[in-house]
C-alpha cells in the first residue's frame, strides 16, 4: 500500500513521519514555512536512511518522491494521509487544522501528532470532526512503531490502523478521550520522579538515566510493565505480586502528585548537568548513537520473534521479494550495525548468514519452503567454501545473485556472488545441498514438485557464465 502522505510541520516528528513514509514507498509532500525546514529534513532522513533498512533482511521498497510547498492548501490536495506535527499550541493548532480541512478531500485521512491534546479539543472548530483523529507517534518515528491512535470514527480507525501497520508501524486504539493518551502519561509520572530526584540532590541526570538503561529499561523494552511484575510474582502470578508488594503503594515513596517548581536554579542544575553526561557529542552524534543502539536491540528482538521484533517480521514478509538479473537474486539488504566487528567491517561469520539465507530464499524459490519442512523434508548444506574478497561495513547495500551450477536427484549446488552497489564482487560462497528425510535424518530425493521446479532453475541458469574453477569446493 503506498500514496501520498502530506506533512505539516518539518520539526523532529514531522521529519521522522516524513521518513517513515517516504523509505516505505510513500510520495511525500511538506509544508513548512520555516526556511531551514528542508535542511532540518534532510537530515533526519539522513539518519533515516542509515538506521532503518538496517532492521530488516531484506530491502525496503524504493523510495517515493520527496517535495517541499510554500502553499498548504497545494501540499495537501489530493493527499491520502495528512499529519500535522505543529508545535503543541492548540490556538496554532486550531487555525492550522482547520486550513487542512478545507483543502483535503473527504475521505482524505487528517492525524494530529499531538501528544497531549485531546481530538475532541483540536477538532472543536471542524465542519466534520469526524475526519480528525490523534495519531501520536514516538521519536524518532522512522525507528519507534508505536503509533498511540485516538478519536476518529471506527472506520477512520480501521484505514489508519492499516495505513499504518503496511508502513511497519504499530497502531494502539486508545479507546477513551484522556490527556496525554496512554504512554505519555506513563512517561509523565517517571519525569516527575526524576525532577524531585534532582531538585532534592538524590541523583544527577546520569544517575537517573543509569538506573533506567541498566534495569527496568531492559526489561520494558521486551516485556512492558505488567508482563515484568507477573514474573516477579513468581509461580502464584500477578495476583501474589500485588498482595506482596501492593501495600507499597501506601508508602511516601513518590510524589506523583507534585510537580517541583522548575526555579532557574533547577533549571540549570538539570541543564549543566546534561552537559556533563552528554556535552561532548553533538545532537546529530547522540542521534546516530541512540539509532545505532535501538537497531541492535530491536535486531535481537526480532531474531527471538518477540515484542517489536515480531512487528519487524510481519513486516519484512509482507515486502516484495528482490528483483534481479538473469541469476536468481536472493538478497537484497543492508548490513546492519550488530553483525560488524571491532575492525569496523562485517564479522567473517556473518558472510555465512547471508549465503544460508542466499539458500534459504532459493529453497522458498522451488518449494522447499515451510510447509515442506514441516511435512517432513529439507536441505541441509554439507560443503561451502567461502572467499572473502573485500570489506563489507555497516548501512551499506549488498545484494546475492545465487547461480544453480547442479540442481539434480539429491544435489543442490549454489554459487552465490554478493555484490555491492557499485556492481563489486565482495565475497562468493560455493555451497552443496543435499536433500534429506527430517524423519530419518538421511539423504532422500526430493518430492516431485520440489524437483521439477528445482530442475527448470537449473536448466535456466545453465546458460550463464559458469565460475572460475579457482572460486569452486
Amino acid at each position: 500500500m503506498t500514496g501520498i502522505a502530506t506533512i505539516v510541520g518539518g520539526g523532529v516528528i514531522g521529519g521522522g513521519w516524513a521518513a517513515r513514509f517516504l523509505l516505505s514507498g510513500w510520495d511525500v509532500r511538506i509544508f513548512d514555512p520555516d526556511p531551514e525546514a528542508e535542511r532540518k529534513i534532510e537530515a533526519v532522513l539522513g539518519n533515516a536512511r542509515h538506521a532503518l533498512p538496517m532492521l530488516y533482511d531484506t530491502s525496503l521498497p524504493p523510495e517515493g518522491a520527496l517535495s517541499f510547498h510554500a502553499d498548504l492548501g497545494e501540499a495537501v490536495s489530493g493527499a491520502d494521509w495528512v499529519q500535522e506535527s505543529v508545535p503543541e499550541r492548540l490556538d496554532l493548532k486550531h487555525r492550522v487544522l482547520a486550513q487542512i480541512e478545507d483543502a483535503a478531500a473527504p475521505d482524505t485521512l487528517i492525524g494530529s501528532s499531538t501528544s497531549g491534546f485531546k481530538p475532541s479539543e483540536l477538532s472543536a472548530e471542524f465542519q466534520h470532526p469526524e475526519r480528525l483523529l490523534v495519531a501520536h507517534p514516538f521519536n524518532p518515528v522512522y525507528l519507534l512503531p508505536l503509533v498511540e491512535l485516538v478519536g476518529g470514527r471506527d472506520t477512520t480507525i480501521a484505514r489508519a490502523k492499516s495505513v499504518l501497520t503496511a508502513i511497519g508501524m504499530y497502531p494502539l486504539h486508545v479507546r477513551a478521550e484522556i490527556d496525554a493518551h496512554i504512554a505519555d502519561r506513563l512517561l509523565e509520572a517517571v519525569w516527575r520522579e526524576g525532577l524531585w530526584l534532582i531538585r532534592d540532590g538524590i541523583a544527577t541526570t546520569q544517575e537517573i538515566d543509569d538506573a533506567i538503561r541498566f534495569g527496568f529499561g531492559l526489561r520494558w523494552a521486551q516485556m512492558g510493565l505488567f508482563e515484568t511484575y507477573r514474573i516477579a510474582g513468581g509461580e502464584a502470578g500477578m495476583a501474589h505480586f500485588i498482595a506482596q508488594f501492593g501495600p507499597a503503594l501506601k508508602w511516601p515513596w513518590t510524589k506523583l502528585m507534585d510537580v517541583p517548581e522548575l526555579t532557574d536554579g533547577l533549571t540549570q542544575t538539570i541543564a549543566d548537568q546534561s552537559d556533563v553526561q552528554s556535552g561532548h557529542l553533538s545532537i546529530r552524534e547522540l542521534e546516530r548513537l541512540r539509532d545505532d543502539n535501538l537497531v541492535a536491540m530491536m535486531r535481537a528482538l526480532k531474531g527471538r520473534d518477540a515484542a517489536a521484533g515480531a512487528l519487524l517480521n510481519a513486516y519484512e514478509q509482507a515486502l516484495d521479494p528482490p528483483a534481479g538479473g538473469p541469476a536468481f537474486r536472493s538478497i537484497d539488504r543492508v548490513i546492519p550495525i550488530d553483525w560488524t566487528d571491532y575492525n569496523g567491517h562485517m564479522n567473517e561469520s556473518r558472510y555465512g548468514q547471508v549465503f544460508s539465507d542466499a539458500a534459504d530464499a532459493v529453497m522458498r524459490h522451488i518449494g522447499a519452503d515451510q510447509d515442506y519442512i514441516e511435512a517432513g523434508m529439507s536441505y541441509f548444506t554439507v560443503d561451502i567454501r567461502v572467499r572473502f574478497l573485500n570489506e563489507t561495513r555497516a548501512g551499506e547495500r549488498i545484494v546475492v545473485d545465487s547461480q544453480v551450477i547442479e540442481g539434480a536427484r539429491k544435489k543442490l549446488r549454489l554459487f552465490h556472488r554478493m555484490l555491492n552497489e557499485a556492481g563489486e564482487v565482495l565475497a562468493t560462497g560455493d555451497q552443496l545441498l543435499i536433500h534429506v528425510s527430517l524423519e530419518t535424518r538421511r539423504s532422500c530425493l526430493p518430492e516431485g514438485r520440489v524437483a521439477e521446479n528445482l530442475a527448470a532453475l537449473a536448466t535456466a541458469h545453465a546458460g550463464l557464465p559458469q565460475p572460475d574453477p579457482s572460486e569452486m569446493l
